[in-house]
Order: structure tokens, then sequence, then C-alpha cells
């Protein structure tokens, strides 16, 4: 990766200093409106101290609807949602049926596998618990929220979703705006949503005046969390995804090529690459991405979320990456997702898309080949350029 922060002219430092003043002051509703986390970043200094869960809604069984198992853990093969096109191996494997491609599926033989997860990189974890955890990395103290099913079996195997909060939020504000403890309960995944640690005015390191050894640093954290979520909980490491917000999600794709190896998929919702953002570094592991922009009013003061979405977009294209594509019409605010069930979260679609992409999928394949499912908005599909914009009005409000 190179470092920017070295050949950098002045006038796109002088931009990007300016751009920090002004975000920092001017764009309080960057996602959706929440709470911020004050001069440190974490609402939290305690270690491993529970906080009440957002929501107590207990499961409803409701896992991905493309040939989850019941209770009894037969495959619905009556609930595909598209199909596989052939492999990109040239016929070497043959491609599983679209019903029997989810998190915790048998893979085929001869599928891609993950490395091992990562060695904690300071000695021993802390154990993780519900709640907000505190644990050295790169030789600071971070803290990051776990939430967790609230019911979780002794046999349960947990895919795992790395949720990156937006410049004006916390990770109070997005457990509480994505309704994350229900999604948990009924999805059955571990959801890891750390504070930033409160030295960069951007949150996470993704712009180009962010240097190489700051990024690592946060990929390190990475690194960590993963570590030390295998050992408190069963984590499925064949199905680990990072989801980001506006500023978490323009560090998502910088994480989507630095730890490409160890991630199933990326969300990107309101992120990308490109102009005062570092561009795409190229994935390892090519993984399929879900990218959404609010149209053409997806602007927050000086960086135009069409533009990044699109340098994105077109990168992971070339790469043979698959691209979910999501466009709303409510400008920089909370995507207006909605399930169609009323007994499922509204963010259904979204981690639907999560745990119907697992690690071992052959490149470029997607069981959503035929179409979407119906728990993700009309206003998203497979393919660059392929979605129609959402029309109608948008609840709350867009802008930053």
């Amino acid at each position: 990766m190179m470092n920017d922060s070295v050949r950098m002219g002045t006038s796109k430092v002088s931009a990007l200093a300016g751009l920090a003043l002004t975000m920092m002051v001017g764009c309080p509703a960057e996602s959706v409106e929440a709470g911020t986390d004050g001069a440190g970043g974490s609402s939290s200094s305690s270690t491993t101290a529970a906080v009440e869960p957002t929501s107590t809604s207990p499961t409803t069984g409701a896992g991905p609807t493309t040939g989850a198992p019941d209770s009894s853990g037969v495959v619905d093969e009556s609930s595909s949602s598209g199909s596989l096109e052939g492999s990109s191996s040239g016929g070497a494997i043959d491609p599983p049926d679209p019903s029997e491609i989810f998190c915790g599926a048998t893979p085929p033989d001869g599928a891609a596998e993950p490395p091992p997860i990562p060695e904690y990189s300071s000695g021993m974890c802390p154990p993780l618990v519900p709640g907000w955890n505190t644990f050295a990395s790169s030789g600071d103290a971070r803290d990051v929220l776990i939430v967790a099913p609230s019911d979780l079996q002794p046999d349960e195997q947990l895919p795992v979703a790395i949720l990156w909060h937006w410049l004006g939020g916390s990770a109070e504000g997005f457990v509480e705006e994505a309704d994350v403890q229900t999604a948990v309960d009924q999805f059955r995944f571990l959801a890891m949503v750390p504070a930033e640690k409160g030295d960069l005015l951007f949150r996470w390191p993704f712009s180009s005046i962010d240097t190489d050894e700051r990024m690592e640093e946060e990929f390190v954290f990475f690194d960590d969390m993963l570590a030390c979520a295998a050992q408190s909980y069963p984590i499925d490491n064949t199905c680990v995804s990072s989801v980001g917000v506006s500023a978490g999600a323009l560090f998502t794709s910088q994480l989507g090529a630095g730890r490409s190896e160890y991630l199933s998929s990326i969300v990107v919702l309101s992120g990308g690459t490109g102009g005062l953002v570092k561009p795409w570094a190229g994935a390892e592991h090519i993984m399929p991405a879900l990218v959404l922009w609010g149209g053409p009013e997806d602007i927050c003061i000086a960086l135009d979320f069409v533009d990044t979405s699109a340098d994105l977009q077109t990168n992971l294209e070339a790469d043979g990456h698959v691209v979910v594509e999501c466009e709303h019409n409510c400008g920089h605010a909370a995507p207006p997702f909605e399930s169609g069930d009323p007994d499922l979260t509204p963010f259904a679609g979204m981690w639907q898309f999560f745990l119907e992409h697992p690690y071992w999928l052959e490149d470029g394949q997607t069981p959503w080949a035929e179409g979407t499912p119906s728990t993700l908005p009309e206003w998203c599909s497979v393919g660059v350029g392929s979605s129609t914009p959402r029309v109608g009005e948008c609840p709350g409000g867009g802008g930053c």
C-alpha cells in the first residue's frame, strides 16, 4: 500500500483539513441522528461492563430465507431465491444448489477456506461478554460493544458482523438505529461494534492523509477483535463481514482490501474510494459487496458519495467481485430499508446478504444471480449499474 501522505500536494492537504473541521461541526446527521462518542470516541471506559440490550425481542426463528434449515435441521429446498452461474474454475467444482448456500451450510468439496483466525497481538484475550468490553491492541486500550443472541444455544456457531459507525455517531447509536439486538436474535450472528480510538477527526483511518502505519493499526484492531471473539464465542470463520456507514463505510472499503483474506463479504453504506479517500488497494480474496448510496444528493460537505461509490464499484467489478447495488433517493441519511415482513427487522435484507454469501462461494458467484430476495427493497439489484433508484418520500428527510 502506498503512503500518500508524503506525496500529496498542499492543496489536497488543505482541502482535507478544512473538510475535517467543517464536518466536525456541520455534519451531525451523517447517516442517522445519534449521539456522539465524546472527545475520546468511546462512551465507556469500563472493562466488560454489561449494558442493557437495545431490544429484548425474543427470536422469531426467522433466519436467512434462502434455504435456511428449519428446527429439525432440514433445508427447505423450495425457498431458493436464485441460482448460481457456472463455476469460474471451468467446471472443476460443481456449483452447489442455491438453496444450500448460507452460513452454516456444508461447503462443497474443494471450496475455498479462510486462513485460521489471527492470533491476538497483545498476550491473552480477556473474556468477551454482551455489552462493553475493553482490551489492548497495538499498545492502546480499545473498546468494542458485543451484541449476541439473547438465547444463545450451546450448539450454535455464530457468523460475525463487525459494524463501523458514522462520523457523528457511536457504537450505541449504531446498535439502536439498526435494531441490532433484534437482528442477531432473528438471524443468529454475533455483532461486534467498535468505538473509535479518538485520535482521528474522521474517526476511522481512510483519508489520503492517514498514514499506512495508522491504517495497519486499525487492521490489527480488526484482527484482535476476531481473535478474542473466537476465544469467547463459537464463531463461524467462513462467515465474517464488515459493515460500515459513511465514515465507517469509507473505512470498510479499506478493510475490504487490507483484510480480505478473513472477510466473506463487505457492506458499504454511503462509502467508497477515490478523491479525498484512499484508493481501492485490491483484495486477496474475491468477495461479494453490497454497495449503497443515497442518490445525487448523497453529499456531505466535500465528499460526494455518488462518486466514491462509483469508484469502488468500478474497481470491484474489474477485479471480479460480485456487487449488489442499492440506490435510494434520501441523500446522506439512513437507508430507508423495509423488509416487507412486519415480524422481521427492517434491515433484514442487509443481514440476509451477509448470511447468504459465505466465504466458500466460487469467485464471482452469488445465490442471488436470478434475483434478490423479497426482504431487500426493489431499488437493490445484482450488478453495477443495474439498480433502479428509489422514488417517493423519505422518512426523516436527507442531507447532513
